[in-house]
């Protein structure tokens, strides 16, 4: 490879790597440790502080307006500026070079539109700080302190479920495992249980790490607990009533528990739910009270799939689902008998769909249409939940304490640097001026690793720092190795240029088998094994990498550069030899 390539690939690699570490750098050391705590909250959280913002924001605008009416917007409220001025070209109203306050906020057509753009604002902006963490390098419970869990999912029970039916065996236990690692994350965040890590390990299970402190009990509450989908027929007559009933009396008709304070206001064979939609938070948002019928017209065990689709002259996104035998019987025969009322599906409580009958639904396929494609989505995922409902059960659990993660870190960090320095004090009174290369070549080598880890979101955990230690212990080796065979040709009176190029050629297979070797133990260790182990073989894997490159590529671009630009003669690499 000639030297140019060698100079573009090394910047090219840097600035990858630099694309990659970004993420973190934006996380530990520009986002301040308040937006962090609300980043780290849950969405419900999130939502309440920018709804509670937007509000005081909006309040103080107003105020301003009534005490100095041309007060003029800031620099720090060009957003603002912007928005209004998209606002006045729409309806087609001049706009000032200097904009006022009042003419901002006049621009919106009422005082809720305003705060909905408000708070547009600071959910994007905390959502965005919530992404560069999920980006970014992460710490182990061992270092940060939390709960890790250890979850159990009855793939059997599953199968059995769908036993008669001509199903893909591992396709279902893919599906089934997918949907439980989504219903965990959804019912977790849901809690206020922040940043989670939730993925599946092996082909049963479920690896859950929660930062921070929780209770055990709750924990196993938010785990073991299952959604319940079915299906219910809509009171329309109930329902006015009701609405009519609540808008007069809207804080007095249910308790601090949601419980109706007058059961008798709707009939005895009926309950009020609230109808939800999801909001730009991905929470669900309550709409409005619909009045339903206790009693259960089918079960969602009865779901057997569930897709989107479009209607056929429409093209409008609707939901369809597929009903067993059984289910298709029951569904045929009630929606033949009610056509013309309202059909509700309710999950955990809450009531995801009110769809009209416009007629028998008979043979099993069912077809839902009258919303967008994202309540279309998030409609098949209630579905979906019903049909792949997997029973979960607690197998392990591990609480660690946050002081003994603080200690960890700075005995890590310590480390780290101790073995750093102290392998540059050797190379530099070893190898006088070539220890420089080795030094700045360590340097990037940790940069490159933590790139890596960054890229990947891994978790940085003690078995980690300890594979990162062996690593920097070992990236000299290849060093040594090259400033060896160097000073060897050196010896035998070749010339500054020959005696680089055959150091580099003569021990390229040295550095190359030792370190493949390696990586292939690395390997092998990172799949077989779990837990401490796999993070030491991982962080083992990508130091490899990292040591191979920047002593091949960066260490021998520096010694090029002496060479060639600087026009160096001698080479100051060790006692003895220039």
């Amino acid at each position: 490879m000639s030297k140019k390539s060698r100079l573009i690939t090394i910047i090219a690699v840097l600035a990858v790597c630099f694309a990659f570490l970004w993420p973190t750098i934006s996380w530990y050391a520009l986002t301040p440790k308040e937006e962090q705590a609300l980043a780290l909250s849950s969405l419900e959280k999130i939502k309440d502080y920018s709804g509670a913002k937007a509000a005081a924001d909006v309040e103080t605008f107003i105020q301003t307006i009534k005490n100095a009416p041309s007060t003029l917007l800031t620099k720090d409220q060009a957003w603002l500026r912007k928005q209004a001025e998209k606002n006045l070209e729409l309806a087609g109203k001049p706009v000032e070079k200097q904009m006022t306050l009042a003419d901002a906020v006049s621009s919106f057509d009422s005082k809720a539109e305003l705060s909905d753009f408000i708070e547009g604002i600071y959910r994007k902006r905390i959502l965005k700080i919530k992404d560069a963490y999920k980006n970014s390098v992460k710490l182990g419970l061992d270092l940060s302190g939390g709960m890790n869990v250890i979850v159990k999912a009855d793939l059997d029970a599953v199968l059995a479920n769908q036993a008669g039916q001509n199903v893909d065996e591992l396709t279902l236990k893919s599906d089934a495992m997918a949907q439980a690692v989504e219903t965990l994350t959804s019912r977790i965040d849901r809690f206020g249980l922040s940043s989670p890590t939730i993925r599946q390990q092996g082909e049963d299970h479920i690896y859950i790490e929660l930062p921070g402190s929780a209770e055990a009990d709750q924990i196993n509450s938010i785990i073991q607990g299952r959604g319940i989908l079915n299906f219910r027929l809509t009171d329309e007559e109930a329902t006015q009533k009701f609405q009519e009933y609540y808008f007069q009396n809207m804080t007095n008709t249910f308790d601090s528990k949601g419980n109706l304070i007058d059961p008798t206001i709707i009939p005895e064979d009926c309950e009020v739910m609230g109808l939800y939609t999801t909001d730009e938070y991905g929470l669900d948002q309550r709409q409005g009270y619909l009045v339903v019928k206790k009693e259960i017209i089918l079960d969602g065990k009865h779901v057997k799939s569930a897709d989107i689709g479009t209607e056929e002259f429409s093209s409008r996104p609707q939901v369809s689902f597929t009903l067993d035998s059984e289910g298709a019987e029951i569904f045929g025969t009630f929606t033949t008998n009610n056509v013309g009322k309202y059909l509700c599906i309710v999950s955990d409580d809450k009531i995801k769909s009110n769809a009209r009958i416009n007629g028998p639904i008979t043979g099993g396929s069912v077809a839902i249409t009258g919303f967008g494609i994202q309540e279309a989505q998030n409609l098949k995922k209630v579905l979906q939940t019903a049909w792949l409902d997997v029973p979960l059960s607690v197998e392990s659990q591990q609480v660690i304490g946050a002081s003994l993660g603080d200690l960890a870190i700075n005995q890590g960090i310590m480390a780290i640097f101790v073995g750093l320095a102290a392998i540059m004090v050797f190379m530099l009174i070893w190898y006088h001026g070539a220890g420089i290369n080795a030094c700045v070549a360590q340097v990037l080598n940790l940069y490159i690793m933590f790139s890596i880890l960054s890229a990947f979101n891994l978790t940085i955990t003690l078995p980690t720092i300890a594979g990162m230690i062996l690593t920097i212990g070992m990236a000299v080796d290849a060093n040594v190795i090259i400033f060896e065979r160097i000073k060897e040709e050196r010896r035998l009176g070749k010339d500054r240029a020959s005696s680089i190029n055959a150091g580099f050629n003569n021990a390229f297979w040295a550095i190359m088998d030792s370190n493949i070797t390696t990586f292939i133990a690395a390997i092998f260790m990172s799949q077989l094994g779990s837990g401490a182990v796999q993070g030491f073989a991982v962080s083992l894997a990508i130091g490899v990498v990292s040591t191979v490159f920047t002593a091949l590529f960066v260490s021998r671009l520096m010694f090029d550069f002496q060479t060639e630009v600087i026009g160096k003669k001698n080479i100051s690499i060790g006692w003895g030899i220039k």
